[in-house]
């Protein structure tokens, strides 16, 4: 089995990204436990939910407590290749390569492009103010987004179009997995 990471801030494209590879496997979406564990709890699901629930799945249980449930489920699948979307911190990272190999995509944006890109998708959990979406940033980082993405193996800036995006990160997961 290959494991292949995705990072990058809120907006950042990296949905867009794992869209042109879901052809190549399958996705392992992190935030989808913590999402999971609101919906267990009936907590209302949105940005600020969200983020209290991270963090405190992180302090009671450890800072790869998400990646550890991803990895459990994993275990259970019989695929190729899992992109493992939102990494937010070297902990996590770390619990990965514990396991395997496990090479890491950073998709970097400019701020401007990437609240455009949030108000445009308007998603649930979205953040729906610039303060909003600096707080997330902030969570984020207190997390350690940032020391993944400089961290990262590989880096595609998204500064052009959706596809231009589609085809550099098709482009570089098709090179990782035939080295793999």
């Amino acid at each position: 089995m290959k494991l292949i990471g995705f990072c990058g801030l809120a907006g950042s494209g990296k949905s867009t990204a794992i869209d042109a590879v879901k052809d190549l496997g399958i996705v392992m979406n992190m935030g989808d436990v913590v999402r999971d564990e609101l919906l267990r709890r009936d907590i209302e699901l949105n940005d600020k939910n969200l983020g209290k629930i991270a963090k405190e799945l992180r302090d009671k249980y450890g800072p790869e407590v998400i990646a550890k449930r991803c990895m459990e489920e994993i275990k259970t699948m019989n695929i190729d290749t899992i992109f493992v979307d939102g990494l937010r911190s070297m902990d996590e990272v770390k619990y990965f390569r514990k396991q395997q190999k496990f090479p890491v995509i950073a998709i970097i944006i400019s701020d401007k492009k990437r609240f455009r890109i949030i108000k445009e998708r308007s998603r649930e959990d979205d953040p729906k103010t610039i303060e909003d979406l600096n707080l997330r940033d902030k969570r984020e980082q207190n997390f350690g987004i940032n020391e993944v993405i400089k961290n990262a193996n590989y880096t595609i800036e998204n500064k052009s179009t959706k596809s231009d995006l589609k085809k550099k990160t098709k482009e570089l997961c098709i090179k990782i997995i035939n080295n793999y």
